[in-house]
């Protein structure tokens, strides 16, 4: 212990120190040590000369003189006094072996202070009492030798027995301070809502292309279905593409593209039986294209040719096969607008007033007041189209056909995001600027087409 913890009685004075040198020795006391050491300066009948080591297990109780080391080992416990004038161990344990301090003169000891009395009751630090540990560390000089937190004592003498340090018992450890509240932030400005496109490039693309479908499908019919035939053949560009980057897939395209194109043209000159022989043919050419090639993923190639070849040509056939009716131009051009009808709709509503996610882990953009307004504006718009456009149609087979409309063409943006998210991509391609690719434009097209001709015919017959 150093000078604030273990004092000297009052009345030892400057004979102890004489005495203490004629023997040789220095009186006093021992310095900084391990915890509840007792070396005190221990005055008395007598001094033992040199520097001699009493061991033992426990605490020495006695009238011990010396100015030699105490070894002790074992639980100090009690409140022993050494001659009536020490005060013997302090509570907890002795352990080890302790460094002899330096040693003092009897007129220097007498200006210590004498260290109180701890209770036994002191809870160890850590207990259930302790509950602010924070607070207890980051406080001064709480520790009962006077050993500050980088063992060095208020003397300046260096301890290492920094582990034995433990706080007052009437040293209450301060709170910790309330935190400061955070300043008022002003709230966000609100941002406006924004389309994710370049709405321009968007509208003058989307005109463009129905210039040229509305010309091809009333000048000359065979030019439409040579238009389908292109957008199949790019479709299927685009999907093997991407299948290939991020999947690894090689799904056959140039079978593909060949048995596609004779799918429109077959569904257009031979109808419904036409398309399927040209669908089975495809089907036959992707299996053998793909046995060129070595063996490995070969299961997996020919059925993503497979896929590819029902999900864009054979879909794409329908439209075709509407064409071949004697209002087939009409027929074509309600399934159009029907189409681009509820994709605005939904757009248009779910932009100002979406706030329910319809599929957030699917299209995190389209809501349920969106889905809404597909349905009311293709309802509205097949209505008209039915009355006014289709032969023998009347306006409630175009409310029914406006429903079945705005149910197939979200069902199928919905697939086309899903195959997009599996592929981690946002478009299938970049040729249309403000649309993605030609992919991105079909994808509500295709599984709408079969679903207006099939409608079409039980409302109206096929011719």
């Amino acid at each position: 212990m150093n000078d604030s913890s273990w004092g000297a009685p009052p009345h030892a004075g400057p004979q102890a120190g004489a005495q203490a040198g004629q023997a040789g020795a220095p009186a006093g006391y021992w310095g900084p040590t391990d915890q509840g050491t007792g070396q005190g300066y221990d005055p008395g009948q007598g001094y033992d000369q040199g520097q001699g080591q009493v061991p033992g297990h426990g605490y020495v109780p006695g009238q011990g003189y010396g100015q030699g080391q105490v070894q002790g080992h074992g639980h100090g416990p009690g409140q022993g006094y050494d001659h009536g004038y020490a005060h013997g161990y302090g509570q907890g344990h002795v352990q080890g072996a302790a460094p002899a301090g330096p040693a003092y003169d009897a007129h220097d000891a007498q200006q210590t202070r004498p260290m109180p009395i701890v209770p036994d009751d002191v809870p160890e630090y850590g207990g259930d009492q302790d509950d602010d540990r924070g607070a207890a560390r980051l406080s001064g000089p709480l520790f009962r030798d006077g050993t500050s937190r980088d063992g060095t004592s208020r003397d300046g003498t260096f301890r290492n027995d920094t582990s034995s340090a433990q706080p007052l018992p009437h040293a209450a450890a301060p709170q910790n301070p309330e935190p400061m509240p955070d300043a008022p932030q002003p709230a966000p400005a609100p941002q406006k809502k924004s389309a994710g496109r370049d709405l321009g490039a968007a509208i003058g693309v989307g005109v463009g292309l129905g210039v040229v479908i509305v010309a091809s499908l009333f000048v000359v019919k065979a030019v439409f279905v040579g238009v389908v035939a292109v957008a199949v053949v790019v479709g299927l560009w685009e999907l093997t593409s991407r299948l290939q980057e991020r999947k690894g897939i090689k799904a056959p395209l140039v079978p593909l593209a060949l048995g596609g194109a004779a799918m429109v043209v077959a569904g257009y000159a031979r109808g419904a039986e036409g398309a399927w022989v040209a669908l089975a043919f495809t089907g036959l050419a992707v299996l053998v294209w793909r046995m060129t090639e070595p063996p490995e993923g070969y299961l997996k190639d020919v059925t993503a040719g497979l896929f590819a070849a029902f999900y864009v040509p054979f879909l794409a056939t329908f439209v075709a096969m509407m064409l071949t009716a004697d209002d087939g131009a009409f027929r074509v051009m309600t399934f159009l607008l029907l189409t681009v009808v509820s994709d605005t709709g939904a757009y248009a509503v779910g932009w100002r007033f979406g706030t329910h996610k319809l599929a957030p882990r699917i299209s995190p953009g389209k809501t349920r007041e969106g889905l809404v307004g597909a349905v009311l504006f293709a309802m509205v718009a097949g209505a008209l189209c039915m009355q006014f456009l289709i032969d023998d149609g009347t306006w409630w087979q175009g409310l029914l056909l406006g429903l079945a409309v705005a149910a197939s063409a979200t069902l199928g943006d919905l697939g086309e995001s899903m195959i997009k998210r599996d592929l981690g991509i946002k478009d299938m391609g970049t040729l249309l600027p403000g649309h993605g690719g030609i992919m991105d434009r079909l994808d509500s097209l295709l599984p709408t087409a079969p679903v207006v001709w099939l409608l079409m015919v039980l409302f109206v017959g096929s011719s």
